[in-house]
């Protein structure tokens, strides 16, 4: 198994050791805990797609100091980049922009744009700080610490569990704060462009930046929180990049999961539960007393739903359930990151 260590100067010292010489290490962020590895040392990153089974076009997300020159790793840094940044960061957003010369292949997935983001947590920021004093690069490529396409991690022992040895060291920094991954922001295009949706809203970027960001689907937020959705059909054409967990399935469960409205939640429940097995339920009305049904009731807020929506699908996973029933969120923006997840994880489940 991998080695959980407890956070003093003797472990991050370890740990930055072994970043220098091109090993992965396990670390908390606010949002998820990453596996990390030197950024600049493309054999390093090669580790870590390894070890998830990561296909190799799949780009990673740079994490990087407080206060760091972000034009080592980007050409291009606009000054709406700099607004983010000195609002957000430290903080759960990640910003796409224009690759500087000489960031690995390995780190952009062969594309023209890097991912930049700087994590708010005291763990992860020792270890940035500890790694450049050992004279790494100080960035950490470092997706989520799971196999690829699985359920992300926000304890410790989630990581240990997912890859045993793989890993020789997993800082523990307890439970994620936000527990879903980081928006994504693209500023390489001209046009700011939600492309994950996260903790941070597009509402809120859109006001920071003092103009529109857009959703995919051609959904525009304006600076004042206006939405202008466009007609159906219209879409806006620019081309996007490749980002982590844009993937159609992603987050999973082994366990098949479905979806369904409140009010046909508890017939699903029943009629799955006349079925042999034991059925899953997350659901934000009070469990009935059901046999066969394993009800866990879903906080009502979406930021305390988000901090435990990763948790409570691995306890499912790993309750021998024969099918996990979610009730579907509601469809505000408040929901947004949560829904993106739920579907995605759907989508997903079910497979080996």
């Amino acid at each position: 198994m991998s080695v959980i260590q407890p956070v003093t100067p003797e472990s991050l010292h370890e740990a930055a050791l072994l970043l220098c010489a091109g090993q992965l290490v396990a670390f908390p962020t606010e949002t998820v805990y990453g596996l990390g590895a030197d950024a600049a040392n493309p054999q390093a990153v090669a580790r870590i797609f390894a070890a998830k089974g990561r296909p190799q076009d799949h780009p990673v997300i740079v994490h990087v100091r407080d206060g760091a020159d972000v034009s080592r790793w980007a050409s291009d840094v606009p000054p709406s980049a700099l607004r983010l940044i000195e609002h957000f960061w430290p903080g759960p957003l990640t910003l796409i922009l224009r690759r500087a010369d000489g960031v690995p292949d390995a780190v952009t997935g062969g594309q023209d744009t890097v991912g930049l983001r700087c994590p708010d947590h005291p763990v992860a920021q020792a270890l940035l700080a500890a790694f450049a004093e050992a004279e790494g690069s100080g960035a950490l490529a470092a997706p989520s610490a799971n196999r690829f396409g699985r359920i992300s991690p926000t304890l410790a022992r989630h990581v240990a569990e997912e890859f045993g040895d793989q890993v020789p060291l997993v800082l523990d920094g307890g439970k994620c704060q936000v527990g879903i991954e980081s928006t994504i922001l693209d500023l390489s295009r001209g046009m700011p462009m939600l492309l994950r949706p996260g903790h941070i809203g597009p509402a809120a970027l859109a006001r920071v930046l003092g103009e529109a960001v857009w959703l995919p689907d051609g959904t525009r937020i304006e600076s004042d929180g206006v939405v202008h959705v466009p007609e159906a059909g219209r879409a806006p054409a620019s081309a996007k990049p490749r980002v982590s967990g844009d993937m159609i399935a992603h987050y999973a469960p082994h366990t098949p999961m479905t979806l369904v409205d409140g009010e046909r939640l508890n017939e699903a429940a029943q009629a799955m539960a006349r079925a042999p097995g034991r059925v899953g339920v997350w659901s934000r009305v009070a469990p009935p007393a059901q046999p066969g049904v394993l009800w866990r009731q879903a906080p009502e807020s979406a930021d305390v739903y988000a901090h435990e929506l990763y948790a409570l699908l691995r306890e499912f996973d790993a309750s021998g359930l024969t099918h996990i029933l979610i009730e579907a969120p509601p469809h505000s923006q408040a929901w947004a990151a949560v829904r993106d997840r739920l579907g995605r994880a759907v989508a997903g489940s079910g497979k080996s």
